[in-house]
């Protein structure tokens, strides 16, 4: 290790204590992390791209410093969704030191792993208080039965007014005015489960017409209108 001509010459002066780092929690302990294996937990992590064209959620199950599960969830860019199928395979395995140091071939998911990354050496994930953590398969859990990304879709003009797409419940088919023609609720359609449905032999119709529900005072809807057509 090189060293200047002037801290050669210095006399040298005893280092006080030396407490460590401090503590933090993770999966119900306190632990003092020195190194990457002292860092478990389960947390998300959110990023864009530089032309901030589109956005990554990133999910990471760690246990001892080694990534064992990953959920990445895309929107705004095409390409991203095969980027999010790379780093999907790039992902666990891997220490999350050499995550962050991993090109994850998507600026957005190179920046949500970043943002994660800086939660979980914090100490500051989902898990902090769960003695053990999180069991695998915990970032499917989030997803819901249907196994879908929870997306909400608006679109709205000051002259025509708001068209809802996609909420939590899912695909929008009709919108519920009022006689001010005020939004009053919705139908939507469950497009995960319909799908499970069809895959188990019911019926591509009765699948559909079974997974449609409304939200709000969808009956007392003076008129209903298609938000992507009307």
């Amino acid at each position: 290790m090189l060293k200047t001509h002037e801290v050669e010459q210095m006399t040298c002066v005893a280092k006080g204590p030396n407490h460590g780092p401090a503590p933090i929690p993770e999966e119900g302990r306190w632990i003092q992390a020195r190194e990457i294996k002292d860092i478990s937990g389960f947390t998300h992590g959110v990023g864009w791209c530089a032309p901030q064209q589109g956005t990554c959620k990133l999910s990471l199950n760690i246990k001892d410093g080694i990534i064992q599960e990953a959920l990445v969830e895309t929107i705004g860019c095409t390409g991203m969704t095969h980027s999010a199928a790379m780093a999907a395979e790039i992902l666990t395995g891997k220490t999350i030191l050499e995550a962050m140091n991993t090109d994850l071939v998507c600026d957005a998911i190179n920046t949500a792993m970043r943002e994660l990354f800086l939660q979980i050496i914090y100490g500051r994930s989902q898990s902090a208080f769960s003695e053990g953590g999180l069991a695998i398969g915990a970032s499917l859990e989030d997803l819901g039965k249907g196994l879908r990304s929870t997306v909400g879709t608006m679109f709205s003009t000051l002259e025509k007014g708001p068209r809802y797409l996609e909420l939590t419940e899912g695909y929008v088919l009709k919108m519920a005015l009022d006689a001010d023609d005020e939004v009053i609720g919705y139908q939507f359609l469950k497009v995960g489960p319909m799908l499970e449905m069809i895959k188990k032999g019911v019926d591509a119709n009765e699948a559909y017409q079974k997974n449609i529900g409304t939200y709000g005072r969808f009956a007392e809807a003076v008129r209903v209108i298609d938000p992507r057509h009307e």
